[in-house]
C-alpha cells in the first residue's frame, strides 16, 4: 500500500486491518501484516479521537446546560427580587392611602367636634341671654312694684300729714 492510498477507518477499517495482518502472517508477507497493524491501530486512534470527540461534546453540552441553568437561577432570583420590591411598593402605598384615609377621617371627626362645640357654646349663650333677660324682666317688674308700693306709702304718709295738719 502506498502513501497515497487511504485506508477504511473506524470498525471497518480495524477488521480490514486485522484481515491484512492475518493474511500478511499466512502468506508471509511482513509489508501487508504491517500495514494491516498500521490500519488498525489507525482505526483505533480515529475511534478513539472520536471518543473523545463525544466525550468532549457531551462535557460541552452539560456545560452549556449548566450554564443555562445558572442563567435561570439568576433570572428567577431577579424576578423573585422585582416581585418582592413591587410587593414592597404595593404595601407602601396601601400603607399611605391608609394614613391619608385616617387623616382625613380624623380631620372630618375634628370638623365635626368642632361644629358640635360651636352649636353647643350658641345654645348655652342663648340660653344665657334668656336667663339674663328673664332676670332683667323680673327685676323690672320687681322695680315697678316697688316703685308702685313706694307710692302707695308716699300717698298714704301725705294723707296722714294731711291729717294731722
Amino acid at each position: 500500500m502506498t502513501d497515497q492510498e487511504r485506508t477504511a477507518g473506524g470498525i471497518a477499517g480495524k477488521v480490514a486491518g486485522k484481515l491484512k495482518e492475518a493474511a500478511g502472517s499466512l502468506t508471509g508477507s511482513d509489508a501487508l501484516a504491517r500495514e494491516g497493524r498500521l490500519q488498525e491501530a489507525q482505526s483505533d486512534a480515529e475511534l478513539e479521537a472520536r471518543r473523545e470527540a463525544a466525550e468532549a461534546e457531551r462535557e460541552r453540552a452539560e456545560a452549556d446546560l449548566e450554564m443555562e441553568r445558572e442563567r435561570n437561577r439568576e433570572e428567577a432570583g431577579r424576578l423573585r427580587a422585582e416581585v418582592t420590591e413591587e410587593e414592597r411598593e404595593a404595601q407602601i402605598e396601601d400603607d399611605r392611602r391608609r394614613a391619608e384615609q385616617s387623616a382625613e377621617a380624623e380631620a372630618e371627626r375634628e370638623k365635626l367636634d368642632a361644629e358640635a362645640e360651636r352649636r353647643a357654646q350658641t345654645r348655652q349663650a342663648e340660653t344665657d341671654e334668656q336667663r339674663a333677660e328673664r332676670q332683667r324682666l323680673q327685676e323690672a317688674a320687681k322695680t315697678i312694684e316697688l316703685e308702685q308700693e313706694a307710692r302707695r306709702a308716699e300717698a298714704q304718709a301725705d294723707q296722714l300729714e294731711r291729717k294731722e295738719d
